[in-house]
């Protein structure tokens, strides 16, 4: 994990300070809200529907104990005793003071965090594959490249004022989990035929009210010319970017509009530019980064507590075959923590749990956490000796929940609870859809299935990329949820097709619960995913499924 040295922290101090002396001229009176915008919005200020909010950046989705501690004492001092983790691998806090915020993020600076550039048209936060230096299938942790690239891009010159904002997802495995597709750059590493480590680079990808799948820009990029390519692609998006409308500036547009060959054509002219100019700089630096992303010490003890534990108790069993995934260490494990109990908002932690899973990680996972895009949180590392003893903590705390990967474990927006911008809630959407589908006790039969739910049409659920996709509108002063099917996130990135008419506020988990029971009769073998399905066979008779009505009266 990276450290902070004397650069980053004096960094810090000084951004704090001048945002300590602009948010003291804002509750005096010197700065109007429209003057202030741009300023709290360069350090990860919003303003909401009932308050600010505070959007924290977690680089990577990668912490350690004392952090996830200090994100647990904020919670506390400051908001309301809970944070929520987002689908961008950060936390955000709803209920900040203004007057609070500078003393907010000095806490975050005594332990190497910060929310510079989680907001505005400039580079967001780098996001990772969660099982990122742990995964049987990784070629490489990519994490020191994104580490490269967070310090590259934060506070460049050249890119505080981008047509619009901008973002970046690398994997290190060909297994994407990362949602490479789906951003504006995707990183995907890959071997050529020598067998050497490069990247797949991907453009123009993106959701919102424009969906599109990124497009491959370079089959393959050695890493030693990541960076100064990826300063190409933005330099480039900088450069043709439509600034006379912000529906239009992301670089989707531009590729769709220019065309792959001319924006590859301009990318490589630029690389060829700027790639001198580098000398070599940044492996001097990438070297140094990776020096500190060493995999841990790991231990060697007997697994037979765990198999005991396995074969005598239910339930214990249960939450292994659900929520643990095959690390590259065969006597360790990777936990995905649920923090997707049914009923409850997806992506929220207490103070408690948080202070609970440090804890775990101390003393269990040498030490590191994840956040995921799914929202839920990530111990890398634990000798499987530890899971009965992890299961055991994680359910005396209410976040033992079996359900990764089911049809619970649902990614939701705030929307209206929250967000300024939504259009309908979503939080009680998933809500429902998940207390329901508990009470029919059919989340293990129906496998394999991602429901992602989105307040508004900026998409920030992914609900383009759900395997079922759920978008709450405004039709009249009247939420109205449309269903789309087929989507999928991962390196078969495919954008959902809308099933047909939205359905009101009380029809949509009844729709949903008409939807699974389809395919539970359509499936080939119970091996068959929902995905799966709807590929085989095709959204006809997912759609009749839907809206009985209709082929009722088509009878």
């Amino acid at each position: 994990m990276y450290h902070y040295n004397d650069f980053d922290r004096d960094f810090l101090a000084e951004r704090n300070a001048q945002f300590r002396a602009q948010v003291t001229r804002r509750i005096d009176g010197s700065l109007t809200e429209d003057e202030f915008k741009p300023l709290r919005l360069m350090n990860g200020l919003y303003l909401q529907l009932h308050a600010y909010m505070l959007r924290v950046a977690i680089p990577y989705g990668t912490l350690d104990s004392a952090k996830m501690r200090q994100l647990a004492m904020i919670a506390d001092r400051w908001d309301k005793g809970y944070g929520h983790f987002t689908t961008r691998q950060n936390i955000q806090y709803n209920w900040p003071d203004l007057r609070d915020v500078p003393d907010m993020l000095d806490a975050l600076a005594e332990v190497g965090m910060h929310a510079i550039q989680t907001s505005g048209n400039t580079i967001r936060n780098v996001t990772a594959d969660h099982f990122a230096g742990a995964a049987a299938d990784e070629i490489e942790d990519p994490r020191p490249v994104a580490e490269l690239l967070r310090q590259w891009s934060t506070d460049h010159a050249e890119f505080q004022f981008l047509p619009r904002k901008f973002k970046i997802a690398i994997t290190g495995s060909p297994n994407d989990r990362a949602v490479t597709k789906a951003h504006d750059i995707g990183l995907r590493m890959v071997r050529n035929t020598a067998g050497e480590p490069g990247f797949e680079v991907i453009v123009g990808g993106g959701l919102g009210r424009t969906p599109m799948v990124g497009k491959v820009l370079r089959d393959f990029l050695p890493k030693a010319d990541l960076l100064p390519y990826v300063e190409a692609i933005v330099s480039v998006s900088n450069l043709l970017g439509r600034r006379d409308n912000k529906y239009k500036a992301r670089i989707k547009i531009t590729v769709h509009e220019n065309g792959l060959e001319t924006i590859r054509d301009l990318v490589e002219e630029r690389f060829a530019l700027l790639k001198p100019a580098f000398e070599g700089i940044d492996q001097t630096l990438l070297a140094g980064i990776e020096a500190q992303f060493a995999a841990p010490a790991f231990t060697t003890a007997s697994v037979a507590p765990f198999k005991d534990a396995y074969h005598h108790d239910p339930v214990f069993r249960s939450w292994v075959d659900t929520n643990i995934t095959k690390h590259r260490n065969d006597d360790y494990a990777i936990v995905s923590i649920s923090i997707k109990a049914h009923g409850q908002t997806p992506g929220d932690a207490t103070s408690e749990q948080m202070r609970v899973m440090a804890d775990l990680a101390e003393e269990f996972g040498h030490d590191e956490l994840r956040i995921s895009h799914e929202q839920n949180v990530i111990l890398p590392h634990v000798h499987r000796s530890h899971l009965p003893a992890i299961h055991a903590k994680l359910k005396e705390n209410g976040l033992a929940t079996a359900n990764i990967g089911l049809i619970s474990d649902i990614i939701a927006c705030p929307g209206m609870d929250y967000c300024a911008l939504a259009t309908a809630r979503s939080i009680p959407v998933a809500q429902q859809i998940a207390t329901r589908f508990d009470e029919l006790k059919l989340e293990h039969e129906i496998g394999d299935l991602k429901i992602k739910i989105s307040g508004c049409i900026n998409a920030c659920g992914h609900h383009h990329v759900g395997h079922i996709g759920i978008l709450g509108l405004d039709r009249a002063g009247v939420e109205n949820y449309q269903i789309t099917l087929g989507g999928d996130g991962t390196e078969t990135a495919a954008i959902g097709e809308r099933a047909g008419p939205g359905f009101a506020y009380d029809e949509i988990v009844p729709a949903i619960e008409r939807l699974i029971y389809a395919y539970l009769d359509l499936r080939d073998n119970e091996d068959e995913t929902f995905l799966q399905t709807y590929r085989r066979l095709g959204l006809a008779p997912f759609k009749a499924a839907l809206y009985p009505e209709a082929k009722a009266n088509a009878a």
